[in-house]
């Protein structure tokens, strides 16, 4: 390695790759992938576009398949209702899911990043390519970004970013489709646009936020305001698999003459993995917050290999030991416990998944009254009880009281109708016969059953005068 990649290397971490030395943003115009991880990831991309954009439209059993309704607190996944009485269930999942990240990057470093991300398949996928046939590839899109505003421009411009506008518009729809549900989405075209101002509105902020990260943040949301990119540099280990350059076997980079020994490694410092690099690093330099493990370096090298006549593979999936030890991936104390503890929050998150109640009961003695005497003399207390309804389907209540002797008088009717995916509440009395109580506060126990089968055994106390010894 010569004494200016030493200096480059030693103070490459220094500078950002698309900000130039007076704090000014660099537009990064990456040059067009192909390959075989290019064609893979354009497969998986689609495979998952496909999903994200019909998943609002997918019911089960008459409901969406996925509901996150962040306004009125409710979340149905594959069928199932979640309330914010499964705040436990919640942060169990989150739990989990923060846990599995975290394994998944000691592993795998950023491959989520390049492969799986919402904003990088919408940018590389769609928004990417859509400016490559317009602008044309990177040497083309430079040339464009630096004449003169002439009709040519002014045309690519406008058509680019109409463009970029109505796919936004399509991203916010689905994205507000996954919120409010298709039902109501679909009012705005039925009712018209005004007659919703509200979900209008929406609709037009998340639009324009959409637009606003894919036309001109682009990089920077990986770069600077992604917490999981930020975190990346604390999970990392040198048995991390990333995308990463074999220095061991590239260095010291050389161009290659004809007939003449060739002395540098195998790296002819091209720079197309520079090039095709779509947060504007440059992979020779090392594992790098910036790198989202998209492997567009690792088809350009392999298409330069292939050329020179070498192997395949001097940029690659590895891990820092793979590289410098010849160490195959393997788990070792700190992901093993990782994985332990994985494996126990998902059991404990699907054994209460399975046991849990579709109906949540709470019963409360009216609270500021202790009883009240009743005109024939007996003795009552006031209770309100509330139900969570978790089903799609409206269910009759029955209460029934089991101990101590009694009656059950509802205040609003003889049944108690809670209709699906709603919280109902309904107020009774319970009476006693004034000679019957024996205590101050009496255990009071009441059975919750529809059609028959058994809810919950709710309890609590009665409060009345005492009138005869234990």
């Amino acid at each position: 390695m010569n004494e200016a990649s030493k200096i480059a290397d030693e103070h490459f971490r220094d500078e950002l790759g698309n900000v130039d030395k007076k704090g000014k943003r660099l537009w990064i115009f990456p040059k067009k992938p192909k390959g075989q991880f290019y064609n893979y990831r354009t497969w998986f991309s689609w495979f998952l576009m496909v999903l994200m954009f019909s998943g609002p439209f997918l019911k089960f059993e008459g409901k969406p398949l996925l509901l996150l309704n962040v306004l009125e607190r409710k979340f149905i996944v594959f069928g199932m209702v979640f309330w914010p009485q499964d705040l436990n269930l919640f942060a169990i999942l989150m739990l989990s899911f923060v846990l599995f990240i975290v394994l998944f990057t000691v592993l795998f470093g950023r491959v989520w990043c390049g492969w799986a991300c919402p904003q990088t398949i919408f940018m590389e996928m769609l928004f990417r390519k859509i400016e490559y046939f317009i602008d044309g590839d990177y040497i083309q899109q430079k040339k464009l970004a630096n004449q003169d505003w002439n009709t040519e421009k002014i045309t690519k411009r406008a058509i680019k970013h109409i463009l970029f506008w109505i796919l936004s518009f399509v991203i916010a729809n689905t994205f507000l489709g996954y919120i409010i549900g298709i039902d109501q989405l679909k009012l705005l075209v039925t009712d018209g646009l005004f007659a919703h101002v509200g979900k209008l509105t929406s609709l037009l902020i998340f639009t324009t936020v959409f637009y606003f990260v894919f036309a001109h943040l682009r990089e920077l949301v990986c770069i600077f305001i992604c917490p999981y990119g930020r975190l990346q540099g604390l999970m990392l280990d040198k048995n991390s698999m990333v995308v990463a350059y074999d220095f061991v076997r590239g260095e010291p980079r050389g161009k290659m003459k004809k007939e003449e020994v060739n002395t540098h490694g195998d790296c002819i410092d091209c720079k197309l993995c520079v090039n095709v690099c779509p947060t504007g690093i440059d992979i020779r330099n090392g594992t790098q917050l910036e790198c989202i493990n998209c492997t567009a370096c690792i088809d350009a090298c392999d298409e330069v290999m292939l050329k020179i006549e070498k192997p395949k593979g001097l940029i690659r999936f590895a891990s820092l030991n793979n590289i410098t030890e010849g160490k195959k991936l393997g788990l070792n104390l700190r992901n093993g416990a990782y994985t332990v503890v994985l494996m126990g929050l998902l059991s404990v998150f699907f054994y209460m998944l399975i046991t849990r109640k579709q109906i949540e009961t709470t019963l409360l003695r009216t609270p500021g009254m202790l009883f009240q005497k009743q005109a024939d003399g007996k003795i009552s207390n006031l209770y309100s009880i509330e139900f969570v309804n978790k089903t799609f389907d409206e269910l009759p209540i029955e209460l029934k009281l089991i101990e101590p002797k009694g009656e059950i008088k509802l205040i609003d009717g003889e049944k108690v109708i809670v209709h699906k995916e709603s919280i109902g509440k309904t107020s009774f009395f319970l009476v006693r016969d004034a000679k019957e109580i024996t205590k101050i506060a009496t255990p009071v126990v009441i059975e919750v059953s529809s059609n028959g089968k058994l809810i919950e055994t709710m309890k609590s106390s009665f409060n009345g005068p005492v009138t005869q010894g234990e």
